[in-house]
């Protein structure tokens, strides 16, 4: 690709971002986004130098036998790291020994569809809806007795991070939450945007047919490095990288879970009705009260608001920082040691 079509691409993304912030959130409050100096600083670990987690453990919670990642002191203050799609806990897998060496008790799950994390029951409803991921993580934190933790994500992950302190504040000390506010409800995703806007999210409308949950299923890895290269233009992750994140994707409700996260976003599927009143509080779009940090990468080529649209949607204490040297949508992956310091400040300032 020359210099001139990269170019071009970068600044076609980045105006649709700004498009879809304004329309997807309606957000008049602007609010100037905050560098602060990280108060703790994490140990300096190279990016991808950390290939496996020393523990994978298995604990019924929920609906769940979740899979997850365990580091550091069983006694130290908890951290539970969360991931997106395409992704899985390799995503953390810097950050969580730096977090560790810190003092803290770090907990990466696989989500509901990925990785070891497998359904209790076969009758159970292979749900991808925002309000059921989050309450999954809720389950985890009763099974491994966990009052309150700080909870950190990126994507799926960010959204669940943010439901989970919207709907159950006192479970949740502090929050890092990557491209800041994604609570979400399924009519504001009836809304149409401007084209620009709504070519950013081509794999929402394709995942709506049933080619397009038949081409997910049947390429479901070049898929999902499709994405990670056009949300991540400047990450350059190596194959073994990708392929360690990739066998999350086996599971065997891996596509249902996530063709219904999307169906029900548009409003094209169904979810539970035990939800609803979940989902009810959720379409007010609450404010948070949680001591939050957001962060966003200055090269995500994923859909993201501005972080000025967003900022008044946090009412504690309050920073974001964005991290520059072309970090896209995986930030915790991409600029583990950032990542890691804005966790271990918004601890330290709750």
């Amino acid at each position: 690709m020359s210099d001139k079509i990269d170019r071009e691409r970068r600044q076609f993304f980045a105006g649709a971002a700004m498009t879809f912030a304004a329309a997807q959130l309606s957000l008049t409050a602007t609010a100037a986004a905050e560098t602060a100096k990280p108060a703790k600083s994490a140990g300096a670990i190279k990016p991808g130098a950390n290939t496996s987690f020393a523990s994978l453990k298995q604990i019924d919670a929920g609906l769940l036998n979740v899979g997850y990642a365990e580091a550091g002191p069983a006694d130290g203050p908890p951290v539970i790291l969360l991931h997106g799609w395409p992704y899985d806990i390799y995503a953390f897998v810097d950050v969580a020994p730096m977090l560790a060496a810190a003092g803290r008790r770090v907990i990466v799950p696989y989500l509901r569809g990925y990785g070891s994390t497998r359904f209790l029951s076969n009758a159970t409803m292979r749900n991808g809806q925002p309000a059921a991921i989050a309450t999954d993580i809720v389950a985890l934190m009763d099974a491994l007795k966990i009052e309150k933790a700080t909870l950190a994500g990126f994507d799926w992950g960010a959204r669940t991070a943010n439901i989970v302190a919207a709907l159950w504040p006192e479970r949740v000390k502090a929050m890092v939450s990557v491209s800041g506010y994604l609570i979400g409800s399924q009519q504001a995703g009836k809304m149409p945007l401007p084209p620009k806007a709504e070519l950013q999210w081509w794999y929402q409308f394709y995942f709506a047919t049933e080619r397009g949950r038949e081409g997910y299923d049947k390429y479901r890895r070049d898929f999902s490095k499709l994405i990670w290269q056009l949300a991540s233009p400047q990450w350059h992750f190596d194959d073994a990288t990708f392929e360690r994140s990739a066998k999350a994707f086996d599971n065997p409700d891996h596509v249902a879970i996530v063709i219904h996260n999307y169906r029900w976003r548009l409003g094209l599927a169904e979810g539970e009705a035990k939800y609803d009143a979940y989902e009810a509080q959720l379409a007010q779009a609450p404010v948070i009260t949680v001591p939050t940090i957001t962060m966003e990468g200055d090269a995500n080529g994923a859909p993201h608001p501005e972080p000025s649209a967003y900022a008044k949607k946090f009412s504690g204490h309050y920073s974001h920082r964005t991290i520059k040297g072309g970090i896209g949508h995986n930030l915790p992956q991409e600029a583990p040691k950032a990542f890691a310091d804005a966790i271990l400040d918004v601890a330290a300032a709750s």
